[in-house]
């Protein structure tokens, strides 16, 4: 079974690329995106993700995260014992908020 599905698909990837229709797409001529941190993920949830980045709609946990990753690589390169301190409360205040953001998430999803 397995076999011909795999068979229908070929089909009709020839077929699309006979029409044209898979010419002028985005990032055509480009390699895929790394998704390797994507591999111990359910793929559904990824898929969305995904689209959810290509319309610019993504959960606040996400939005929080970059800054959270931007407080630690500052906190890093810093070397004033008051900015570092000021950093870590940010990182603290982050860390809390995506915790919070992550865990409603999915608590929504079940």
């Amino acid at each position: 079974m397995l076999g011909s599905l795999g068979k229908l698909i070929e089909r009709q990837i020839k077929k699309a690329q006979a029409e044209g229709q898979l010419e002028g797409l985005e990032g055509e001529g480009q390699p895929l995106p790394d998704r390797s941190s994507e591999a111990q993920t359910d793929p559904a949830l990824a898929a969305g993700h995904r689209i959810m980045a290509q319309a610019g709609v993504l959960p606040e946990e996400f939005d929080i995260k970059k800054k959270l990753d931007a407080a630690r690589k500052a906190y890093a390169a810093q070397t004033d014992p008051k900015e570092r301190k000021i950093t870590m409360a940010l990182i603290a205040e982050l860390e809390m908020r995506y915790n919070m953001a992550r865990d409603a998430r999915r608590a929504f999803l079940r």
